[in-house]
């Protein structure tokens, strides 16, 4: 390790002590065993009962259509969202806590919810159809993206440091969506697939046909899509200090209200007229969904342009190589890097190259929410722990780093020579610029160009 680096090397990690303290003096609610179970089997627990709502409303056969296609585009989905993440992936438990929060717990408050306020509000007017079409213009909105966004907000409380921007949010949310919409495309599928054995409906003229056109073909994507409004708001909470309390409450805040309108809205399409339905598809859900993915996609590169300016100062501290920084910040060399340690090192030098990637990320972002003055009191002692695990990392991950940036570097720019060249026509002539003959000069980088290669 570089003498000259000015952060200590951050032995407590390394023990395996944990930061702060035993576990001995915890408070019963912080032992594992209570943080991890308990959630666990509340969703269980809601799982099951949800599981026998949904096959009570849809008899076997219907819950098992349903449940087929209904999985269809959840891999899609879910691969889209881990894709936005691949900057700072975070745990999986966390994205399989979020989905399971959505399909069983969120699922499950929003069908007794919603049954509940119907029919309350049916025999307060005496008029079951004004009933359902409030309750599926109000009730449902207000609930049901109150339900999803509860486990965005325990993600944000619980699991703060690994909730640090926009992105976090919106695959925190998204994956919750993408689960409550699995569940409830099982009852809906299941519903009309039943209504067409009653009423002998077949083919593309089926119920059944056209739910999974509406729900499966042309929106999947609109559960996720409302509660990712909510996820944003997070996101803005997570990157704003500790003193700015008002940002951090009025931005969730107002991305569950925007959630809210477009889920009523969307539910209330088909009260606009016989086109209702594809107006609004086509004047707000596609432009929405058009531009929140452009915003994500643009907050992805801005990530990596933070890896890429914060990592250099540990580079100069001696705890990176000069060469880290540039391929911790491109996406392809970071690609580059695990095929080549999985290559010529086996699979679990690549898992570690991934982890190294991860740590590096997380350090930059500490780093630039420092530089804000947004990076809380606990940031020496998270820099010396994300210090720490790329120090047990480097001699498996910066060979195969290094060799990255050295493949993905760009090329030398081309440089005239200080000399007039004479082709076989003279200075001016058609073959000056290849030589005497017809071969292209190719000058010789400047020694200071490329410092990534040897």
């Amino acid at each position: 390790m570089a003498t000259s680096s000015p952060f200590p090397y951050p032995s407590g990690p390394a023990d395996g002590t944990p930061v702060g303290g035993s576990l001995r003096h915890a408070h019963w609610w912080q032992r594992p065993w209570v943080r991890y179970g308990a959630p666990s089997t509340l969703l269980a627990i809601s799982g099951l009962v949800i599981l026998a709502l949904v096959r009570e409303e849809t008899g076997t056969e219907g819950f098992l259509v349903g449940l087929g296609l209904a999985v269809l585009p959840v891999p899609l989905l879910l691969a889209s969202f881990r894709w936005l993440d691949r900057v700072e992936p975070g745990p999986w438990r966390n994205l399989l806590f979020c989905f399971a929060w959505g399909a069983c717990a969120a699922a499950l408050i929003a069908i007794v919810a919603n049954s509940f306020a119907t029919r309350w509000i049916a025999t307060a007017t005496a008029d079951p159809s004004s009933a359902d079409t409030l309750g599926a213009t109000v009730i449902a909105p207000v609930v049901e993206e109150s339900a999803k966004a509860a486990a965005v907000l325990l993600v944000f409380l619980f699991r703060r440091r690994d909730f640090t921007g926009i992105i976090d949010g919106v695959v925190v949310a998204g994956v919750t969506a993408t689960g409550f919409a699995f569940t409830e495309n099982i009852l809906y599928l299941g519903t009309a697939f039943g209504t067409d054995q009653m009423t002998g409906g077949t083919g593309i003229a089926s119920v059944t046909a056209a739910t999974f056109f509406v729900r499966i073909i042309m929106s999947p994507f609109a559960h996720p899509l409302f509660t990712v409004l909510t996820g944003i708001g997070f996101g803005v909470a997570a990157l704003a200090g500790d003193r700015a309390r008002f940002r951090r409450v009025a931005f969730p805040l107002a991305g569950l209200l925007l959630a809210m309108g477009m889920h009523a809205m969307w539910n209330g399409s088909a009260s606009f007229g016989e086109y209702g339905f594809f107006a609004v598809y086509a004047a707000f859900m596609v432009p929405i969904f058009g531009l929140l993915t452009w915003l994500v996609i643009w907050t992805r590169q801005r990530e990596l342009r933070t890896v890429r300016e914060e990592l250099p100062a540990y580079a100069v501290a001696g705890w990176l190589d000069p060469a880290e920084p540039y391929a911790l910040g491109s996406m392809r060399a970071r690609r580059i890097a695990r095929a080549h340690a999985r290559r010529h090192a086996g699979r679990g030098a690549a898992r570690e190259v991934a982890r190294y990637e991860a740590y590096a990320t997380s350090l930059a972002f500490l780093r630039h929410r420092a530089r804000r003055g947004r990076a809380g009191a606990g940031f020496t002692v998270r820099e010396q722990e994300l210090l720490g695990e790329l120090w047990r990392r480097r001699e498996a991950a910066r060979p195969a780093l290094v060799h990255a940036a050295r493949v993905t570097s760009p090329p030398p720019p081309a440089m005239a020579p200080p000399w007039p060249v004479h082709g076989v026509y003279g200075a001016y002539g058609a073959n000056s610029a290849h030589g005497a003959y017809g071969r292209p000069h190719r000058p010789a980088p400047h020694p200071a160009y490329n410092p990534y290669r040897s």
